[in-house]
């Protein structure tokens, strides 16, 4: 049986952090839950000691805020399961969507799929400069990856155990989502892309991303074109 490993990188989500678990627990897979805190300040630690001791939930600490990146490689080097999930834990992604997220994976076609917020999925309707900002990544992503994704930078990345063990991450913020697309084209994986739906925060709810990750994703989308 393929079993899930689903990665969730936690920074300050106390109100939201319960409602997610429940709703990756309600998931019918075979399924390991890698929860990485990445030095909350707002009590989501004590809402993560709930969870400790719990079969089939890994639970990980950071000592100081290093950021989502370095959350995420926190959370791949304890993975057991046969395929990776990224879910953020505000709520935007929803874990409804795994299947049709798994399905390119579990029927062979695809060893990578991402999760497209612009292909027709449901989505809250928000920010027009972000969409604009976002549009923007994807395209000269592209360019230098010469992949045709719609949403570069979607939280919902999904992968084998080969892809895994195969690539090495080092970006601790934002940047790991260039940073994984450029290393995912270089080494020729097969990448599908999939319709989510998608329930955005402004950041009077929590949004934490800023314009100056924008400018960040350039310089990395530009440096791992060239470097590994």
């Amino acid at each position: 049986m393929t079993k899930l490993s689903i990665v969730i990188p936690v920074y300050n989500e106390r109100d939201t952090l319960h409602i997610l678990i429940s709703k990756v627990e309600a998931v019918d897979y075979a399924k390991e839950i890698i929860l990485v805190d990445d030095y909350s300040t707002d009590g989501t630690r004590d809402v993560l000691k709930k969870y400790e001791d719990k079969d089939n939930f890994q639970v990980l600490y950071h000592d100081r805020n290093k950021g989502k990146g370095a959350a995420l490689r926190t959370g791949f080097s304890k993975a057991q399961g046969d395929i990776i999930i990224i879910q953020d834990a505000d709520l935007e992604y929803d874990p409804v969507d795994y299947e049709i997220l798994l399905a390119p994976i579990l029927d062979g076609r695809a060893d990578v799929v991402f999760g497209s917020r612009f292909q027709g999925g449901t989505h809250r309707v928000l920010f027009f400069w972000h969409y604009l900002g976002n549009k923007f990544l994807t395209t000269l992503s592209n360019m230098f990856t010469n992949l045709n994704l719609t949403d570069m930078e979607t939280g919902y990345k999904v992968f084998t155990k080969q892809v895994n063990d195969t690539l090495t991450f080092k970006c601790n913020r934002f940047g790991f989502e260039p940073e994984f697309t450029a290393k995912v084209a270089k080494n020729k994986f097969r990448v599908y892309e999939v319709p989510i739906s998608y329930s955005g925060r402004d950041y009077s709810e929590g949004k934490k991303i800023t314009w100056k990750d924008g400018f960040a994703a350039i310089w990395y989308i530009c440096k791992f074109r060239f470097k590994n």
